[in-house]
């Protein structure tokens, strides 16, 4: 009987019966309330570490500080295209080739003197021999110091025939402009400083003692760089007449400023270019005021996007509050005022004695076909003989990738160039 009494249940009163329903439910709002809060906490522990490591890469994303060779000062008196300090450099320079990181002096955008820093680069063999020269200016990569490409972890990204080219025994001669690797302000977009760059880091490294340079050149450039390439062949009879220019390649370049500017500022890269623009602007031309022409929410997020480099990790963080903002950082549609004058200052729609190739991809949303098509033909109306070339599927990038055909073109027409072949004389404008 004891055993029986100690495997039954307990008595149990009708109330407590009657309860039970109530407990359970109880108990399972109670476990409901737990998981919340569990989640809950979860959820902000995760926001919170994702927002310290956000930080930490908002840190570590600042441009790089440039070395002391950078910091190498400008003489009294030295003339543009001075050389002031070379060492070798070896960082994606292909094998069976030199490389060199340099300083020199050129002429800036109040025309008074500065320094700028570059890139040489040439096959190792035969240092006697006089090597055809290509000035590469390169596209987009910033506006402040360490920005520069013989900074950039990567300095011959999304350059076109950069291993053929110094393969065929010409000599690559890169520019980083004024302002990315020496000090600022970087006359980003403002043509005869980049055109002036570009002429002086030709001259200054015909002066590098183990290497031998041809006066014939050809300026490549693409984005950015084909503005300064453009800007390089409307300066280069007057600024630099010793540099025997050939001929000119755009590839994407920045032409109508204007247009362009009105075409892209509401998209993700237009607003991170305009945030570039408009800071460089403002740095050069005191009449163009960053506080009238941005909305005041994206001012803070235009300085973030605008102390930044434009690659690698960089980018990514500068993604983040460029996708935040408004469409547009503009109070209003672009360009006006000051900063439309000085866009068509800016725009390299001045003669060029010399071969123009133009190529442009059909998927360009950064350098849009419409506003390249229309420069082109207003120029070609003017009496300029461009080479214009359409290649369709290409975008901005992918133009000057490995699998796109311009790499080719540029070797085959500047070889053209170099061995003094008949250029056309008229526009020629053809879809590839």
């Amino acid at each position: 009987m004891a055993g029986c009494w100690r495997d039954s249940k307990p008595f149990t009163s009708i109330e407590q019966v009657a309860d039970e329903p109530n407990q359970g439910a109880l108990n399972a709002r109670t476990l409901g309330e737990r998981i919340w809060r569990l989640w809950l906490r979860g959820f902000w522990s995760i926001a919170a570490l994702s927002l310290v490591l956000f930080a930490i890469g908002w840190w570590l994303a600042r441009p790089a500080e440039p070395d002391d060779f950078y910091r190498t000062g400008l003489p009294v008196g030295a003339l543009p295209g001075t050389l002031l300090a070379a060492e070798a450099f070896t960082r994606g320079v292909p094998s069976g080739a030199r490389g060199w990181r340099i300083v020199y002096t050129t002429r800036g955008f109040d025309g008074n003197p500065r320094t700028a820093s570059g890139l040489v680069v040439a096959r190792a063999d035969a240092p006697d021999l006089a090597r055809p020269v290509v000035a590469w200016a390169h596209g987009t990569t910033g506006i402040q110091p360490g920005c520069a490409p013989s900074i950039l972890g990567d300095p011959f990204a999304f350059v076109p025939a950069f291993e053929t080219a110094v393969e065929a025994g010409w000599a690559w001669v890169a520019p980083d402009y004024s302002g990315l690797g020496t000090s600022g302000p970087h006359p980003y977009l403002v043509g005869p400083p980049e055109a002036h760059a570009v002429l002086d880091a030709v001259r200054a490294a015909r002066e590098i003692e183990a290497l031998s340079l041809s006066d014939r050149t050809v300026a490549w450039g693409h984005s950015q760089g084909g503005h300064a390439a453009l800007w390089t062949g409307i300066v280069a009879s007057d600024y630099a007449p010793e540099v025997d220019l050939r001929g000119v390649a755009a590839v994407a370049p920045a032409t109508d400023l204007p247009n362009l500017v009105a075409g892209i500022h509401d998209t993700f890269m237009g607003r991170m270019l305009s945030a570039y623009l408009v800071h460089a602007y403002a740095a050069v031309y005191p009449d163009v005021v960053i506080d009238e022409l941005l909305r005041p929410i994206a001012r803070p997020l235009a300085a973030d996007i605008a102390g930044r480099c434009l690659t690698g990790a960089e980018i990514l963080v500068s993604a983040v509050p460029s996708l935040i903002g408004m469409p547009s950082l503009f109070t209003g549609r672009p360009p006006v005022g000051a900063f439309a004058d000085r866009l068509a200052d800016n725009v390299p729609d001045r003669p060029i004695e010399a071969p123009v190739l133009i190529a442009q991809g059909s998927l360009d949303t950064t350098v849009l076909p419409g506003v390249q098509g229309g420069f082109v033909g207003n120029r070609c109306l003017s009496g300029q003989v461009i080479d214009y070339r359409g290649f369709d599927g290409l975008d901005h990038l992918s133009i000057v990738g490995e699998e796109s055909p311009v790499p080719a073109l540029l070797m085959e027409w500047s070889r053209a160039r170099f061995d003094g072949l008949p250029a056309p004389s008229a526009c020629n404008i053809r879809r590839n």
